[in-house]
């Protein structure tokens, strides 16, 4: 009798054999898949018998017939062979996803090769595409199959995967599901897996040594400390006592000495509470035998920062005004008291000081480098300043906005006289007023006619315009 013709009598055999087993076996996973073979088996007779009647495609309904006992018989034939009968779980040789893929793997052998079924043979053509659309799926599927083959670790063991650890809780065909020591799940694909390091923190011991690192002074001997460091590890409940811990020096630091505490535990969830009782005693150890953990050290260097302005600065500055044309009046002690009283500035080369139309109150002395004065928008040059020139005294003497721009040509030393030092300057020398009136009338209008916008005037009119003007600001009268 063929196959195609006896899968009603075989059929029946082995659904009475599937209703036995299920009898007689007590593991619920192995039921579980007996079952499974339970509905092939009633769905090959079905269909069975549809041919028999001829309903729908006959061949079709014989051959789907054919493949569903097949798939049945396999299906248990490995369930009942491979796992043990009365234990809620597979085999641990052969984990379920192996026996999936053995399954499916000797129903596909048979099913070509020994029946030679068209149907399943054209339906490969079909596979390999849906193949090569899946191929993270079924690089999880086989990264999957081969952690359940390798074991490198099992469920209920730690592990740390790259950077994160979890307990192992399930691996299935996708993803391996990790417990975290903070009580959540991790869902790992099985080809990270595959990838990544793999650290089991189990094997090929359940007991897993960790460590603690803490200084002690540089005064205290080395082994007074590591009989101390013992003594708090002895008293450290989770700590065992075999495999024995050990101290060693790990380095020697910049204010202490450096020592690492290796001790077991036998559960490695418990790897932080242990730290947490092996440090707390060691404070209270290393207390107890005067033993110091040295606090960070740092040193103060005390730095005496050099004055802004020295004795030697003012004194420098104070010869310079010598050589300003507007202040020639003034007698020795008069400059030094202004060099002391203005602002030194140093401005890089290409700096503005002042720019064209901005408000200021102050002129400058140039110190050192040079400047160069131009008029905006056109750019134009109307001079160049060198050392023991100045510039701004309209704004310093009238309050009026700057009338140019000027720059420092080199890295540059000023000095900058502000109109409330100058009208000091004034109160104790009255011709001081009239002389700076007149030198700065005369470059005014030499400013203007590089500007071209004023016509030569009476020189005794803008002199007594200019010099009510300056009044004004200042806050003198005539005649002080």
């Amino acid at each position: 009798m063929t196959l195609a013709g006896g899968v009603p009598l075989a059929g029946g055999v082995a659904l009475v054999a599937t209703l036995g087993l299920l009898v007689a076996i007590r593991s619920r996973f192995v039921r579980g898949r007996l079952r499974f073979s339970l509905w092939l088996l009633l769905a090959s007779l079905a269909l069975q018998f549809a041919a028999t009647q001829h309903i729908g495609d006959v061949d079709l309904m014989a051959a789907l017939a054919r493949l569903a006992f097949v798939l049945a018989i396999v299906n248990l034939v490995v369930a009942v062979v491979v796992n043990p009968w009365r234990d809620d779980r597979p085999s641990d040789r052969v984990p379920a996803i192996v026996q999936d893929v053995t399954m499916l793997g000797l129903f596909t052998a048979i099913a070509t090769v020994l029946m030679h079924e068209q149907l399943l043979t054209t339906s490969a053509v079909g596979a390999v595409v849906v193949g090569f659309a899946l191929q993270d799926t079924l690089g999880n599927l086989f990264a999957g199959l081969a952690i359940q083959i390798e074991k490198p670790f099992k469920v209920g063991q730690w592990v740390r995967v790259g950077e994160r650890e979890g307990l192992v809780q399930e691996v299935t065909w996708r993803a391996t599901k990790l417990r975290t020591k903070a009580g959540q799940f991790l869902i790992v694909p099985n080809s990270v897996i595959a990838k990544e390091l793999l650290l089991n923190f189990s094997e090929p011991t359940e007991p897993t040594r960790i460590e603690v690192d803490v200084g002690a002074s540089y005064l205290v001997p080395p082994n007074d400390v590591k009989r101390a460091i013992h003594e708090a590890i002895d008293n450290a409940p989770l700590a065992m006592t075999s495999p024995a811990p050990q101290v060693a020096i790990s380095a020697f630091g910049d204010s202490a000495i450096n020592y690492t505490a290796l001790f077991w535990v036998e559960d490695y969830s418990t790897d932080r509470t242990a730290r947490d009782q092996v440090r707390t005693n060691i404070w209270y150890t290393f207390r107890r035998h005067n033993i110091e953990i040295p606090w960070p050290i740092q040193v103060q260097y005390e730095r005496q920062e050099p004055l802004a302005r020295t004795s030697e600065h003012v004194d420098e500055a104070a010869d310079r005004l010598a050589s300003v044309d507007l202040l020639t009046t003034l007698d020795s002690e008069g400059r030094r008291r202004l060099a002391a009283a203005a602002a030194d500035h140093v401005f890089a080369a290409g700096e503005a000081i002042v720019r064209q139309g901005a408000a200021g109150d102050s002129m400058f002395v140039v110190l050192r480098g040079r400047v160069r004065v131009t008029l905006e928008p056109s750019g134009q040059e109307v001079a160049v300043i060198e050392t023991g020139g100045c510039f701004g005294e309209m704004s310093m003497l009238t309050g009026d906005p700057r009338t140019a721009t000027v720059r420092a040509i080199d890295d540059t030393q000023v000095l900058e006289i502000r109109a409330r030092e100058f009208r000091d300057l004034v109160l104790t020398d009255p011709g001081l007023l009239t002389h700076v009136s007149h030198l700065v009338s005369k470059r005014r209008t030499g400013l203007d006619e590089a500007r071209a916008t004023a016509a030569a005037a009476n020189s005794e009119k803008p002199r007594e315009t200019l010099l009510g003007r300056i009044q004004r600001f200042l806050g003198v009268q005539e005649g002080f």
